[in-house]
């Protein structure tokens, strides 16, 4: 596991690019799943990726485990690959890329949240 130094930069990091919070995930992960014939289970709803950002998102600091910390950092960069954090333009009323936002979303980042 990274140092104590390391651990709180990637916690603020995550939490930085993460913005929406677990009960936005949450909802967001089950409404991507549901179907017209068919809805999973709230907790199988979303992504493997999805489900354990969520599960991050309600626990503390102190209880991350090493699967924990990679997604986080894996998180952070791909959030940083697709978006501009510094320079985002402001949040627009009909995003131009759908697929990319829905992406991000099921990461936690929606790129429409102020």
């Amino acid at each position: 596991m990274a140092d104590a130094l390391e651990l709180d930069a990637l916690w603020e990091d995550f939490h930085r690019v993460v913005n929406m919070t677990s009960a936005e995930l949450a909802a967001w992960l089950r409404v991507r799943d549901a179907h017209e014939q068919t809805e999973p289970l709230p907790e199988d709803a979303g992504t493997p990726t999805g489900q354990h950002v969520l599960a991050i998102l309600q626990k503390r600091r102190t209880d991350l485990t090493d699967d924990d910390v990679r997604l986080m950092h894996r998180v952070v960069d791909t959030v940083a690959d697709l978006v501009d954090m510094e320079n985002e333009p402001e949040p627009e009323t009909a995003p131009k890329d759908t697929r990319r936002r829905h992406r991000l979303m099921t990461l936690g980042h929606d790129p429409l949240k102020p």
